[in-house]
């Protein structure tokens, strides 16, 4: 690793560097190969963008501050002749690591601490910012005071310019998830004009089949996104209206259950279910079907309209963490349509209904196939995105919905 010798927060506006990285983002997405943009959801895309073009804050870690001296020569002004003679004297170095980028050092923040016109200058090397001080008779205090007066502004101007970079680092969502919308809305509009002309589209041979964005040297977290570069077809989707009617005509149908336990006591998962299909039919005409064959298995309900699925959900009673996320790995396994909403209906027969309900959000979250959570306003239920089995970029919304089915005590004669 190289050393650099450095004018601290003396060299480019921090402004212009950080309108500099923010225009590279615009360029980078409008570069892009439309089928790749298309075929990745717009929330991963966001979420490479912020992760990859941000700024990573300096932190001085000033409690692992060291210190070493060495014999150096220090020009001494000749009392007899004039002018100077190089004498030895001493040279003390602090060394102070830090954390974030050493890039950092070298602009100027909107707001600034210090000499402009003589700036601290200082030694960069392996993530530790080191200044020096030489003297030929070296006095203790006058160097440590030196020191602590010129580290209390590195702080300061630290202070300042990582008020900008967050500033930038919390806009980066905000401003590219329009840029990435608008764009992917034009792609869609010209496939719609190009199938109105009414002729076969041609295939070009020079379409790109990847798109690499060029490596910055730091660390990054989160992957560009990968999808698929064939053409991109638009699918069915259920309407979000639509799907939390549907919850709500289960919701109910549990709310019957919960108020007449005895009814329901000794019944089984299919048996319950066939409960909950009757309600359904009554609202999709008879479009409501239980034990169907989907994909890869059966499912427990499974709507149709006009010979597509629109909605797909299991019922199993809850018996731990990993029948829970077993019963996830059946249903994921039965999808078979891009943003099919999907549910999962939970029975619960212990005691402890709450301890139930706190393990939930958890356990979803560590699955594998977990992407991020979603609101939802439900005392007992958690709803996030999950992606399919073959496809990180097929997402689906999975709504839980928890419901305490209580047992009859039996009576002691």
């Amino acid at each position: 690793m190289t050393e650099y010798k450095v004018r601290l927060f003396s060299d480019r506006q921090l402004g212009s560097v950080i309108q500099e990285r923010e225009q590279s983002i615009f360029q980078y997405i409008d570069n892009i190969d439309a089928n790749t943009l298309l075929n990745t959801n717009i929330e991963d895309w966001c979420d490479y963008y912020e992760n990859h073009y941000k700024f990573e804050v300096l932190q001085l870690k000033e409690n692992e501050i060291s210190t070493e001296q060495e014999e150096t020569l220090v020009p001494v002004r000749n009392l007899f002749r004039g002018g100077y003679i190089q004498e030895k004297g001493t040279k003390f170095s602090f060394f102070i690591p830090f954390e974030g980028e050493q890039e950092l050092f070298l602009y100027q923040p909107s707001v600034s601490i210090g000499e402009l016109n003589n700036p601290l200058s200082a030694r960069i090397y392996k993530n530790e910012l080191i200044l020096d001080y030489a003297e030929w008779r070296p006095e203790v205090s006058k160097i440590t005071s030196q020191f602590k007066q010129e580290l209390s502004i590195v702080q300061e101007n630290i202070r300042y310019v990582n008020r900008e970079i967050s500033n930038f680092n919390n806009s980066i969502r905000t401003k590219i998830k329009p840029i990435i919308e608008s764009r992917r809305k034009k792609l869609l509009q010209d496939q719609n004009l190009v199938a109105d002309l009414g002729y076969p589209l041609r295939r070009r041979d020079n379409i790109p089949k990847t798109y690499v964005v060029p490596t910055i040297s730091r660390k990054i977290s989160i992957d560009r996104p990968s999808a698929s570069t064939t053409p991109f077809i638009p699918e069915p989707t259920l309407d979000m209206q639509e799907y939390e009617h549907i919850l709500s005509v289960i919701s109910s149908m549990i709310i019957v259950m919960e108020r007449s336990p005895k009814a329901f006591q000794g019944m089984g998962e299919e048996d319950l279910r066939q409960h909950f299909l009757v309600q359904l039919n009554g609202h999709y005409e008879g479009q409501a079907t239980g034990e169907t064959f989907n994909n890869n298995g059966k499912t427990d309900i499974l709507i149709r309209v006009d010979d597509q699925n629109i909605f797909i959900a299991e019922c199993k009673f809850w018996s731990g963490e990993e029948k829970l996320k077993e019963t996830l790995d059946q249903l994921l396994g039965y999808t078979s349509w891009r943003d099919t909403k999907i549910a999962l209906i939970i029975f619960n027969r212990n005691k402890d209904f709450s301890a139930v309900v706190r393990q939930i959000p958890e356990i979803m979250k560590s699955h594998s196939n977990f992407k991020r959570e979603l609101d939802y306003n439900s005392e007992t239920g958690f709803r996030c995105v999950v992606h399919h089995p073959d496809d990180v970029n097929r997402e689906l919304i999975l709504t839980i919905l928890a419901f305490n089915v209580p047992t009859v005590p039996t009576l002691i004669s």
